[in-house]
C-alpha cells in the first residue's frame, strides 16, 4: 500500500499532480520536502506563463538546499498559491494539501498516462534509494 494519496499522478523529479478535466494543481511530493528539510523560500513563475514537459518552472530554497521544481505536463499557469508563497512552511507541514505550488490548464491530457501512480512512485523511491 502507498503512503502517497491514490488520486494523484507523480513525476520522476518528485511533482504531484491532481488533474481534474484539463485543470491540473501541483506540488512536491512528501518524499520531495523530507529530503529537502526546512523550506524557507519558494520562487514560482507568473500567471500566463506556459511550460513544456521537464521544463524548470521554479525553486524551493530548504535550510539544506536550493532545488528546482519541473512542471510535469505542457501547460499554462493559472494561479500560484500565494500562502505557500508566503508560508513556505506549508509545503513541509502539508505537502499534499494546503503546500500546493501552481494550477496551470493541461494542454494535452493524454500525457498523464506518462506519469506514475502512488504504487509506481513507491517503487521508483525505493529504487532510487538503492
Amino acid at each position: 500500500m502507498s503512503t502517497n494519496p491514490s488520486d494523484l499522478k507523480y513525476s520522476k523529479d518528485h511533482e504531484w499532480v491532481r488533474a481534474n478535466g484539463t485543470q491540473a494543481i501541483i506540488g512536491i511530493t512528501s518524499y520531495a520536502q523530507k529530503q529537502l528539510g526546512d523550506i524557507v523560500f519558494i520562487e514560482l513563475p507568473k500567471v500566463g506563463d506556459s511550460f513544456e514537459i521537464g521544463e524548470a518552472i521554479g525553486s524551493i530554497e530548504s535550510v539544506k538546499a536550493v532545488a528546482e521544481i519541473y512542471m510535469p505536463l505542457k501547460g499554462k499557469i493559472v494561479e500560484i498559491n500565494a500562502e505557500a508563497n508566503d508560508d513556505p512552511e506549508l509545503v513541509n507541514t502539508d505537502p499534499y494539501g494546503e503546500g500546493w505550488l501552481l494550477k496551470f490548464q493541461i494542454a494535452n491530457t493524454s500525457q498523464l498516462k506518462d506519469l506514475m501512480s502512488a504504487d509506481k512512485y513507491d517503487e521508483f523511491i525505493r529504487e532510487e534509494q538503492g
